[in-house]
Formats: C-alpha cells, sequence, structure tokens
C-alpha cells in the first residue's frame, strides 16, 4: 500500500511532512529533504510500535522493504520548495485573485476542491511549458 503524504510549509518556514492515514506521524525540518528523512523514520517507528501493540504491522509496512510514500504539496508547501513561484503573478495569470491566492500560499484559510482543481490544471500546463524548453 502506497502512502499519500502531505508537504506543507511550517510556521517558521521550513516543511512539515504527514500523512492522512497514519495518525500521529508529523516530521517537521528545515529542508523538504531533512523533513521526507525524518518523516520515513518516523513511519518506521509508528509501524514497529502498532506491531509491539497489536502483533502486526499496519498494511502500509512490510518489514525489510522502504516504504512507499508519494509525495504531494499543498499550496503553502508547493510556495515554501518552489520559491522562485510568484504566488502574485501567477493569480493574475489564472485568473484567480493575488490577494487570494497570498492567502493560500501563507496557509490561511480553506480552499475549496473546484478552486485547487483549477491551480493544478493551471500548474500542470506550466509543467508542460518547461518540459518544452531547450537551452
Amino acid at each position: 500500500m502506497k502512502l499519500t503524504a502531505i508537504i506543507e510549509r511550517a510556521q517558521d518556514g521550513g516543511f512539515t511532512i504527514h500523512a492522512p492515514e497514519v495518525f500521529g506521524v508529523y516530521a517537521p525540518a528545515p529542508t523538504e529533504s531533512e523533513a521526507k528523512a525524518e518523516f520515513l523514520e518516523m513511519l518506521e517507528e509508528q509501524a514497529v510500535e502498532i506491531f509491539e501493540q497489536d502483533g502486526e504491522y499496519p498494511q502500509w509496512y512490510v518489514p525489510g522493504k522502504d516504504i512507499e510514500v508519494e509525495y504531494t504539496y499543498s499550496l503553502s508547501g508547493f510556495f515554501e520548495a518552489f520559491p522562485f513561484f510568484n504566488a502574485s503573478k501567477f493569480a493574475e495569470a489564472i485568473g484567480i485573485n493575488p490577494s487570494l491566492m497570498r492567502r493560500y500560499k501563507s496557509g490561511i484559510g480553506g480552499i475549496s476542491n473546484k478552486q485547487k482543481q483549477l491551480i493544478q490544471d493551471e500548474l500542470e500546463k506550466v509543467l508542460e511549458n518547461l518540459q518544452a524548453v531547450r537551452l
């Protein structure tokens, strides 16, 4: 079973990672790579703890194998990981109020599924255009 983990911007400017399917595993760190390493270590510890309590490992853990994790970004995590993307300019380009995008970037307020899908679709277009760049 592959876990989905969400990378978010921490209040101190670093990163935090958590998986909604795994209660209590929350990995903060100054960099994304450190947060990922901490997250995997904490998952391993959680799996062993569950085994000691219940006599069996959780579905997402197989002893001796790497834990499969698919990382996704919250908007705050995305803009922290890729600071060269200007949130206000991106919002203008896709037709979203720049102040609203800055709120999403800072993690203030919720985002509707419709708005999230619009942003996802536009990011995919940017990625497609970037893949065509040759220098």
